[in-house]
């Protein structure tokens, strides 16, 4: 059989499995392990070798330890409600101004996400604690869903960000080390926070009902001392925590795996100092680690072996000559790529993306002349939107969890559509100006 019918076959299968529902992990590598038996004669040792090979050298790649570390550390900071302290002081200092509570939960989120990137807790966390007093307050309800499912999404690509140890552990390459995709993603994670503030702003300065603000009783109950007091108090430990884990990499003391180390022992010190290190907490925190890890390495087992096969019989040269031998320009063949992604984000898991489109679409931009790590950030915040973007965003289905009563999925998906709009910017603006991603790795690290 030709490369060409195998590659449009494989790819098909690929998504029929999806849309009938099968496990995504055990679709890959089902879907990997027929057309591989197709393409290798039906040599069952041989693909089975190829398969043992790869399982065990990402068993044995050091940078993957840092992934167990971060889930732990993020379920121990979900346990110690760091977040709510911030929030209720946030929630004083911004409540006054109009669409107050929404720049507050904006905030709390882009906090929240240099501390932990799993986006589960942070929407579900914020939904529990600010929706209800926003829609006490008046708050449009499709606002207050649109930004609390946004922000909440933040924690994938501002770092520490699980994403990029998976990248670097795809991509494989001196250019995309974690280090250098940490420092690379700082910007374009605090353009996007501050994109949705602005609207948020000008969206409740343009239309108060939207957003009010808290009582003139209420905002005038703590003095500015007191004020001032609050925010410290409540910055200061995820502030530590974002120093030992950001800090010891950008400076150059730890690896990003022994800053994650570092970064769990942090999370466990704030846990203990605020008497929430409990046998039951962290005994979740515990098991809660072992089954998101279990999760993310069958899917990067799976994605591996999927991407081995596809290469292997030729299908990451198919996709390339199809791009490259078109004649478009390469920013138009940019653009196809990010929109490729952009579609997949409705329909798939972040990991499986990245786990089919990476080993595809990098050599592709490296051969267009394209910087890697600006390419690979670029990917990201593209992939961020999947956690938005219906039919099967999972930031829309962790608010719709836990909502106040009276919300239904219109009111999400309605609320949710400026702010796609807006990391839609946010992707121009960084393809526009490639400083906004590479200027810190350059500073840090000297690329």
């Amino acid at each position: 059989m030709s490369a060409e019918f195998l590659t449009v076959a494989m790819f098909a299968t690929l998504l029929l499995s999806i849309a009938l529902g099968h496990p995504l992990a055990y679709t890959l590598a089902g879907v990997a392990t027929l057309f591989g038996l197709i393409d290798y004669g039906f040599n069952v040792t041989g693909l089975f070798m190829q398969f043992a090979n790869l399982a065990w050298g990402l068993m044995n790649n050091y940078t993957l330890v840092a992934i167990p570390l971060f889930i732990f550390m993020a379920n121990l900071l979900d346990s110690s409600k760091v977040s709510d302290e911030l929030f209720d002081a946030l929630y004083v200092v911004l409540g006054g101004l109009k669409g107050g509570l929404g720049l507050a939960v904006i905030a709390v989120c882009t906090v929240f996400a240099a501390t932990t990137g799993i986006i589960g807790a942070s929407v579900v966390g914020m939904t529990l604690l600010a929706a209800p007093a926003m829609i006490q307050r008046g708050y449009e309800k499709e606002l207050t869903a649109g930004l609390i499912c946004s922000a909440g999404s933040l924690g994938i690509l501002i770092p520490p960000s699980i994403m990029m140890v998976v990248f670097a552990g795809l991509a494989g390459m001196k250019e995309t080390t974690v280090g250098n995709l940490f420092a690379a993603a700082i910007l374009p994670g605090l353009l996007l926070s501050l994109l949705f503030m602005l609207y948020t702003w000008m969206r409740c300065t343009l239309n108060p009902s939207v957003g009010p603000p808290i009582s003139k009783a209420e905002a005038s109950k703590y003095s500015a001392m007191q004020k001032w007091g609050m925010t410290m108090k409540s910055l200061v430990p995820p502030a530590a925590l974002i120093f030992a884990v950001m800090g010891t990499i950008l400076i150059g003391i730890a690896t990003a795996t022994e800053a994650a180390a570092m970064g769990a022992l942090g999370a466990m010190i704030l846990a203990l100092v605020k008497r929430k290190l409990t046998w039951a907490v962290t005994r979740k925190a515990c098991v809660g680690t072992l089954r998101t890890t279990a999760m993310v390495m069958l899917l990067f087992i799976g994605g591996t072996f999927f991407s081995s096969v596809f290469l292997g019989m030729g299908g990451g040269d198919v996709v390339s000559d199809l791009l490259l031998g078109s004649g478009l320009n390469r920013w138009v063949v940019y653009f196809i790529m990010m929109f490729i992604v952009f579609i997949l984000g409705m329909f798939i898991d972040w990991a499986a993306i990245l786990l089919i489109t990476v080993p595809i679409f990098m050599p592709i931009a490296l051969d267009l002349g394209f910087d890697p790590l600006w390419f690979a950030i670029s990917l990201c915040v593209n992939l961020q939107c999947s956690f938005l973007t219906p039919p099967f965003g999972y930031a829309l289905f962790y608010f719709a969890g836990v909502a106040p009563p009276g919300y239904t999925m219109m009111h999400i998906y309605r609320g949710i559509i400026p702010f796609v709009l807006l990391q839609v910017i946010g992707l121009v603006i960084m393809t526009m100006f490639p400083p906004v991603t590479l200027w810190l790795p350059a500073l840090f690290f000297g690329r």
